[in-house]
């Protein structure tokens, strides 16, 4: 009786996708701060080893800037949107606010802003990065608000904010969205008051 072997061919290699492992990279850090994020759990949730991984992003802060920019793309509050001159002022704030409201409450793994969070990790390269991008957002509504309200732009803009960053903190410690629109609520009554239109 004759046997045959049958040689298996290896089968192919999963294909590294940068871009997907971006976007897993945004769920990780977003859902665990970018401290806790090790290299090691980058590379075991992408597949790949740690020299692929350099090859790829240079470094964690090098994936972390682009976990930013995809942010500010896809999931960031839409502000050149929702700042829009045909509308009072006050009310496009409170728009912001309660957008960010949803977008901060609506994951309950990655709760919160990504941005602002990244603003307060112990690496400061990678808080400088996430500051990048909260200072242009807050130029963003300081210019808007001095359009109509020069005398105010300043401190409407620091108290949106602490506002946002309020929200992502009570996000992150499990708020729910219906508690985060009160806190909203409130504020839209002193954003109106301050900017009547």
């Amino acid at each position: 009786m004759m046997t045959t072997k049958h040689s298996r061919t290896p089968g192919r290699p999963r294909q590294f996708d940068p871009e997907q492992a971006i976007e897993t990279a945004q769920h990780l850090f977003h859902s665990r701060g970018y401290d806790a994020v090790s290299v090691a759990d980058l590379t075991k949730a992408f597949g790949i080893n740690p020299p692929s991984f350099y090859a790829a992003f240079g470094s964690k802060l090098g994936l972390y800037t682009r976990v930013l920019k995809r942010y500010r793309m896809t999931d960031a509050i839409p502000l050149g949107a929702l700042l829009r001159h045909d509308r009072p002022t006050a009310k496009c704030l409170i728009d912001v606010l309660m957008e960010a409201a949803r977008r901060y409450a609506a994951d309950p793994d990655a709760t919160g802003c990504l941005v602002l969070e990244g603003a307060h990790c112990n690496d400061k390269p990678a808080r400088e990065a996430a500051c990048e991008f909260y200072i242009a957002a807050e130029n963003l509504i300081r210019t808007y608000v001095a359009m109509r309200y020069p005398q105010e732009a300043d401190r409407t803009t620091d108290f949106m904010g602490t506002l946002m960053a309020g929200l992502s903190a009570k996000a992150r410690a499990g708020y729910s969205l219906e508690r985060l629109q009160e806190s909203v609520l409130l504020a839209g009554d002193v954003l109106e008051r301050l900017l009547p239109d």
